[in-house]
């Protein structure tokens, strides 16, 4: 698909500089740029690349001052990363804007689905599923019996959403996410096995929530496992059956939460965090990535380390692990001395 220049600045309310009728079709950084490719400049480290880019068009502020002659047009805007940003949006929004249904799919005849929708390839609705308007189901996705998805979502290829799942408005779900599988519910028996205990809760999703590709959540055993409005959640993340996480926290890859765990809001979780079940993390809670979380943590703490502790504690005790050796080889010298000292005496 091809945008000329002007369309461009008059998506962004810009001002264009060169040849209006300047086209392009595709994006590129600035110092990769070639014809046909539109890019952005904001920061002034690569303004030398302005001068030997080949890209047709280029994104700049409008109180940017040329200091020679460029071959490319220009589009001058207030605050060109905000505004390369909102054409991000808006290419996003033509690329995924299909419409219609796929074949071969099963829908069920008790489901309903709004307006504008599109349902890719081998994709399977089931029983009393509501869908809203404008929502694009991939090709590969499984939606079970009773489960409610809201307006404007986007649910990439391969995702798996259990029966009596609700998904808010403007959530986008990313390929390989399972939603609403069986918590790890198991007692033992007499005999030493574990037998599984039916989990019979759903996963609530709320508005404006994106998920990252291979991430899990699991019903709850009873009630519901609840994901806020505004959560963020990176790749490949646990979260287990009754988990509370609150609106706009956001929780990087490899992070593991185990059941029952309430998180609060506005939280900003590091990568391979590992936390308990049954604890409290409070309002504002900054995790660093790799820390091991075993107790409940008040509003605002920060914490690093397996298991965590304050984070400006964690900074001052790895200085001393980090100097044990010459801390050993010092206390190995002065224990010879002392012997050599003990001897004389």
């Amino acid at each position: 698909m091809k945008f000329t220049a002007q369309q461009i600045a008059d998506i962004l309310e810009g001002e264009v500089v060169g040849n209006p009728d300047e086209e392009v079709s595709r994006l590129s950084k600035i110092e990769e740029g070639k014809k046909g490719s539109l890019t952005f400049l904001s920061n002034p480290k690569y303004n030398p690349y302005l001068y030997t880019t080949n890209a047709s068009v280029a994104i700049v502020n409008k109180d940017f001052e040329l200091e020679k002659k460029v071959n490319t047009t220009l589009i001058k805007v207030e605050n060109a990363y905000k505004s390369f940003s909102k054409l991000l949006e808006f290419y996003n929004e033509v690329k995924n804007n299909k419409l219609g249904r796929e074949v071969p799919n099963f829908i069920a005849e008790s489901s309903k689905i709004g307006e504008n929708e599109y349902i890719g390839a081998f994709t399977y609705i089931g029983e009393n599923v509501t869908i809203g308007n404008n929502v694009k189901i991939y090709p590969n996705c499984y939606i079970g019996d009773n489960t409610v998805i809201g307006n404007n979502c986007i649910i990439f290829s391969g995702v798996k959403i259990y029966s009596e799942s609700q998904i808010g408005n403007y959530c986008k779900i990313h390929s390989g996410c399972i939603i609403g599988s069986d918590g790890f519910g198991f007692a033992p028996n007499e005999k030493g096995e574990y037998i599984a205990i039916p989990q019979i809760g759903n996963v609530i999703i709320e508005d404006h929530v994106d998920i990252g590709s291979g991430s899990t959540i699991d019903r709850a055993t009873l009630g519901s496992t609840i994901i806020r409005r505004g959560v963020k959640l990176d790749n490949q993340i646990q979260i287990a059956h009754n988990v509370e996480v609150g609106k706009n926290t956001v929780i990087a890859a490899q992070t593991g939460i185990a059941g029952s765990t309430k998180i609060g809001e506005n939280c900003m979780i590091g990568g391979q965090v590992g936390i308990v079940g049954h604890i409290v993390i409070g309002n504002g809670v900054r995790i660093q990535a790799q820390s091991g979380i075993s107790k409940n943590l008040k509003d605002n703490d920060v914490v690093q380390g397996t298991p965590a502790f304050g984070y400006s504690d964690f900074n001052k005790s790895y200085v001393y692990f980090r100097n044990l050796p010459k801390m050993a080889s010092s206390l190995s010298k002065l224990e010879k001395e002392f012997d050599k000292n003990n001897q004389k005496i």
